[in-house]
């Protein structure tokens, strides 16, 4: 057996010990050799009443390293009830032994790493330096058999506790903290070789229950958060050597810390960035980072970090602010509710894996690894010295002396929720490592920070929220609109239905009055007929013509005075009907001064009623006379002349004849009539009856000149009297709707002829024409105007003219009416625009896009090209065609959807000329044909 040297640990004398307590000298003898027994070396196993004893002594130590049966109980006497002065119980301070009374207190927990293989061989005859008693939170730090010091921690976790419960104890409060808008950090402390890394970045891929702080974390973050309005990014990075690299993006190994002045808040701007939406993708980040993180092979670590990691996990979620109740003025809550409002909430949450604290005598690092350790003590030093200024509550914090410090200023004394986990190893060898570790978690139980939630007005959330509500609200307006739009229509309908019904009622009335009235002028007729034969008998019976003469002449002369007399007595009545209406007028008005009762006003309103239409059947009557008296001096005129020359025979025969054209001149209509007027009257006097005062008079005078203006015989003589000009004026001074229509259909008459189109050009028909489509409503009087401006684009000479004062603008500013009779206008006008344009176009006289197009017509024209109405889909395939041929106006064509148009109408189109030109067009353009073999489409 080879000599060793034998160290003996003597504990203390019997005479140190107190009084009351004197064990026999046995086992005193027995517990001394006990604690001499790790020392030797026995070549033999021990008898086993000894090993009993000796596992008796280790219990009394506080540590078993086996069960042991005794035949009978040894009852050692108990210790002294005070403790030796150098055993005093260390607890933290009364915010630690309160944790729930300072929510922002950094909390710490204390993880005991089992034994290692190495320990298990090299310290299997000695007890482990510390002793946990989880259950009183409590930690015992074993000075010698006899004495230890006693700590308190938030959590106390020994080499059994899963991961899962390290997590729970240690991390879950932050995380929940985090997502609820707070800052949180998660950091380990210790030794190295005790387990930091396993704690915080174990992925556990083996074995799923291994998984650490870092993936569990991200679990729980994800299971809270809303893929649609919650976003989280990560950034995962190393302290190396005080230098801050990039664990994702390796090239990045120089990234600087800034401070913002305001707020103190530490960003690291050039740190990548990765927005993440599932495990997997974070498992894939955290592979990566562990790739790159720099470790080495020291005597205490076979996989020594040589870094300090520090993983960041940004989080943004949109949350509603609470909605406020509104209360009214008897403190009952109302149904109404202030808006809630949207916020954004920004958290961060870091996990901080530190390197572990070395001896270099002890992790044997040289060389490269001994600056390493170097760094790294300096960095844990500096961290503990913040620690210790937060701590006394020191007015200076050195922040500033190490890059970990400023990137955990908000950690420690900031307004994050931190918990630290700090662990130790159980081996007796590094007690004092052991011990440096806890005592930096007692000093970190005192720093508080002051928690403080990070939200922001999320102005953007709020603006697609209020354009979803406009969106909503146009909507909904569009479709009142469309339903007041369809109701108006219906009862425009439903008017003019009553309106035709009640013109035809009137023409109806009118057309019996006519022929009444006709009935009665031939019954007349009848009887001056027979008085002239007895006038003519009684002439053949007198010889002399004097006296012959006076007979007829006095009945027609007696005859006209009878009549005259009955017009005096018709007007008689008529004055004395005004003197009545009149005279009841003021009674009216006296009688509503007086506020009279309304049943008098009722009577006086029925009896001024009655005498208005007395009134008016009396002015009926008065015309009807004076059309007759006139009639009958216009006989008696022709018989008085007739008798005058003696030829009785041709007077009878030219009354015959006059009376057989008057029948015939009825029979044939209005026209005849105007062409009778325009010779008897004149036109002259006709174009002057257009600026009469009396509104029916314009009316009748602009529809004759409307009717001659339907000749071309007449259009010369309109012109050259001044009949444009006036009727230009009509369009210019009078807003009313039947002299603009029938004024608007003369100047329409007159465009057909070309002489006169440069004519009305020239004289600003086409601004008047242009002002009277934008204010009219009716859909005659925009046929009307359509048809004048249509006529007008056939002329190669003012299509220029046209152009610049508006008549393109006009004719499609005439579509807002749909009737299919104006809309046939339009499209009249705008084909033989567009045939002109492209006849100057080949000329050479234009070039350039179209002016339709420029005007914005091609989207309607492409619209109305397959409309049901024949004349519209005709006019309008024809401009199309025109508007193809050339190449400038291709591309306009083809974005406008023209081109499908075209190769319909190539097929389809009813009118062969019109086929062919869009075959020839399509054929032509090179435009269209590589758009139409891009498309694979024949024509």
């Amino acid at each position: 057996m080879t000599e060793s040297t034998i160290h003996v640990r003597v504990g203390p004398t019997k005479k140190d010990l107190p009084h009351t307590w004197a064990p026999p000298r046995l086992l005193h003898s027995l517990l001394l050799f006990s604690s001499l027994l790790p020392f030797f070396q026995f070549p033999k196993p021990l008898p086993h009443s000894l090993t009993t004893v000796f596992a008796m002594a280790s219990n009394r130590n506080g540590v078993q390293r086996g069960s042991a049966k005794f035949d009978r109980p040894l009852k050692p006497r108990p210790r002294p009830s005070s403790p030796s002065p150098g055993s005093a119980l260390r607890r933290a301070t009364s915010a630690a032994r309160n944790a729930d009374a300072v929510p922002g207190r950094v909390r710490v927990a204390v993880r005991l790493r089992p034994r290692n293989a190495e320990e298990m061989t090299a310290d299997a005859d000695f007890a482990d330096c510390v002793e946990l008693q989880p259950e009183l939170k409590r930690l015992k730090l074993r000075r010698n058999n006899w004495d230890s010091d006693t700590y308190e921690f938030d959590e106390v976790l020994t080499e059994f506790a899963s991961q899962k419960r390290v997590y729970e104890v240690v991390a879950k409060p932050v995380v929940e903290s985090v997502l609820d808008g707070y800052n949180g950090t998660v950091m380990a402390y210790g030794q190295t070789g005790t387990g930091k890394t396993f704690t915080l970045g174990r992925l556990g891929e083996v074995d799923a229950s291994d998984r650490g702080i870092m993936v569990r974390s991200m679990e729980d973050i994800f299971a809270d958060l809303s893929p649609n309005t919650d976003s989280v990014t990560v950034s995962y990075l190393q302290l190396y050597m005080e230098t801050l690299q990039d664990l994702l993006n390796p090239a990045n190994d120089n990234i600087p810390i800034v401070e913002d002045p305001r707020n103190g808040d530490v960003s690291m701007p050039g740190a990548t960035l990765v927005e993440i939406t599932d495990q997997h993708t974070f498992l894939e980040l955290l592979r990566v980072g562990e790739a790159n993180r720099i470790a080495a092979n020291t005597k205490l670590n076979t996989e020594s970090s040589r870094s300090h990691a520090i993983l960041m996990v940004h989080i943004k979620r949109s949350v509603l602010e609470s909605e406020d109740i509104v209360s009214s003025q008897n403190d009952e809550a109302s149904h109404l509710t202030k808006p809630s409002k949207p916020l954004v909430r920004k958290s961060k949450l870091v996990v901080v894996d530190l390197a572990g604290s070395e001896r270099v005598h002890k992790s044997g690092s040289e060389g490269h690894m001994l600056e390493e350790a170097k760094s790294i003590n300096l960095s844990l030093s500096s961290l503990g010295k913040c620690i210790n200024a937060l701590a006394e509550n020191n007015a200076h914090v050195p922040f500033r002396d190490s890059k970990l410090t400023r990137m955990l200023r908000d950690s420690f004394g900031g307004t994050a929720r931190t918990s630290l986990i700090v662990t130790i190893g159980p081996s007796p060898r590094h007690r004092g490592e052991t011990s440096s570790t806890i005592l930096f978690g007692q000093r970190a139980m005192k720093v508080e920070n002051m928690l403080k939630i990070k939200e922001e007005f999320d102005y953007k959330s709020l603006s697609r929220k209020l354009e979803v509500q406009l969106d909503k609200l146009i909507a909904e307006n569009e479709r009142q609109k469309k339903s007041f739009e369809d109701e108006v229509e219906k009862i425009n309908l439903e008017a003019q239905c009553r309106i035709a019904e009640v013109e035809r009622n009137f023409a109806d009335a009118l057309e019996k009055e006519r022929l009444k009235c006709q009935m009665e002028y031939m019954e007349l007729v009848k009887e001056l007929e027979q008085k002239l034969v007895l006038n003519q008998e009684r002439h053949d019976c007198n010889s002399s013509v004097a006296d012959n003469g006076e007979g007829p002449a006095s009945s027609s002369a007696g005859e006209v005075t009878e009549v005259k007399m009955l017009l005096e007595t018709e007007r008689s009545r008529r004055k004395a009907a005004e003197e009545e209406v009149e005279h009841l007028k003021n009674q009216l008005g006296n009688h509503t001064q007086t506020q009279a009762g309304d049943v008098e006003i009722i009577k006086l309103r029925n009896i001024l009623e009655d005498e208005a239409n007395k009134k008016k059947r009396l002015e009926e009557e008065i015309i009807i006379l004076r059309s007759q008296l006139l009639q009958l001096n216009f006989e008696a005129d022709q018989m008085r002349r007739c008798l005058e020359n003696g030829s009785s025979g041709s007077t009878f025969s030219a009354m015959d004849s006059s009376r057989q054209s008057q029948f015939k001149d009825t029979a044939n209509g209005q026209k005849s009539s105007v062409a009778t007027l325009f010779e008897q009257v004149g036109l002259q006097k006709i174009l002057s009856l257009l600026e009469s005062d009396d509104a029916n008079v314009r009316i009748h005078a602009v529809k004759v000149v409307a009717n001659l203006a339907a000749e071309e015989a007449n259009q010369k003589r309109i012109v050259e009297a001044g009949g444009l000009t006036s009727l230009l004026m009509l369009l210019r001074r009078y807003e009313d709707e039947t002299v603009r229509r029938v004024a608007a259909g003369a100047i329409a008459n007159l465009a057909m002829n070309e002489a006169n189109q440069e004519l009305i050009m020239a004289e600003g028909g086409i601004t008047l024409l242009s002002m009277t489509a934008s204010d009219a409503e009716d859909p005659q009087t925009l046929r009307m105007v359509a048809g004048a401006i249509a006529n007008l684009c056939g002329n190669d000479r003012i299509l220029m003219t046209l152009r610049s004062q508006g008549g393109i603008k006009a004719l499609l500013g005439i579509v807002r009416c749909g009737h299919p009779d104006v809309l046939s206008q339009v499209a009249r006008g705008i084909a033989n625009f567009a045939k002109c344009e492209s006849r100057a176009s080949n000329q050479g006289i234009k070039s350039g896009r179209s002016f339709l197009i420029e005007d914005g017509a091609l989207p309607w024209i492409v619209q109305n090209a397959n409309n049901e109405a024949a004349p519209i889909r005709r006019h309008i395939e024809l401009a199309l065609c025109h508007l193809a041929q050339h190449e400038v106006n291709a591309k306009d064509l083809v974005s406008g959807g023209a081109l499908w148009e075209l190769v319909r109408i190539s097929r389809d189109c009813s009118r062969e000329d019109i086929r062919n030109l869009a075959r020839r067009t399509l054929s032509s353009v090179s435009t269209f044909k590589s758009e139409l073999r891009r498309l694979r489409v024949d024509y």
